[in-house]
């Protein structure tokens, strides 16, 4: 089991099942929205449940890339970002009063981007070299800060194009600035929460597995140690 964790494609049947759970539960909310009316919100649960399975596609199609190494848990944080922002965002928006949920949602984003890129940095790195968890710590904050200012000139440009509303503002009125500067002050924070969580999880601090990881984490730097020491006397003989 230990050794099978940090395998390309390897998933618990515990997240599978969950997985199962949420597409299930997506795809039933848009069946349910169509039955009452609402197409574009069968045709959203549609391309959510697409997205579900992401992780699916790269382990098929990523051949001897690096993609193939993502871990299942980049997918399960994804499936849930998806949940919350298409499933639950869009019932309460659409059918109810509630309508500041954007905030749960931006937070949400920036902690799932955050844990993504940490990932993401040690997996470009390569399985055999350690990755400084400050260093990847550093590439996930400002990954989730450059993915909220790329969502806002989106909303922003919608707006300006095609007239809709996506920042709550109206020409030449100032509330669209403040929704955007409220969004990604949501979407730092919780990049920023992210950031300790995946960095913890990931080094054996936190989590059901930390000793497994911390495990991972010991013989990691036990290499790169001995890479170290053999480089010295590498050079050393050089010298001589």
């Amino acid at each position: 089991m230990t050794e099978h964790r940090f395998e390309p494609g390897f998933i618990p049947k515990s997240q599978l099942v969950f997985w199962t759970v949420m597409r299930v539960v997506i795809l039933g909310w848009g069946i349910y929205g169509l039955l009452h009316g609402s197409t574009v919100e069968f045709l959203e649960a549609i391309f959510a449940v697409i997205f579900t399975h992401l992780w699916d596609f790269f382990q098929i199609s990523g051949g001897s890339t690096f993609i193939t190494r993502v871990d299942y848990t980049t997918q399960t944080m994804l499936n849930l970002l998806i949940f919350i922002g298409v499933a639950v965002g869009s019932t309460l928006n659409n059918r109810t009063d509630f309508h500041h949920f954007d905030l749960i949602t931006h937070f949400f984003a920036g902690f799932i981007a955050s844990w993504i890129a940490y990932d993401l940095a040690v997996i470009v790195q390569g399985p055999k070299r350690r990755l400084s968890p400050a260093v990847a710590g550093m590439f996930a904050i400002f990954a989730a800060c450059f993915i909220t200012v790329g969502w806002e000139m989106y909303e922003f440009t919608m707006d300006r194009v095609y007239g809709l509303l996506l920042q709550n503002s109206m020409p030449m009125s100032d509330e669209g600035i403040t929704d955007t500067m409220v969004d990604m002050i949501m979407s730092a924070a919780g990049g920023l929460v992210g950031l300790f969580a995946v960095a913890f999880y990931r080094n054996g601090i936190i989590g059901t597995h930390k000793e497994i990881y911390k495990e991972k984490m010991r013989r990691l730097e036990e290499d790169e140690l001995l890479k170290e020491k053999l480089l010295r006397e590498y050079r050393n003989k050089e010298r001589k």
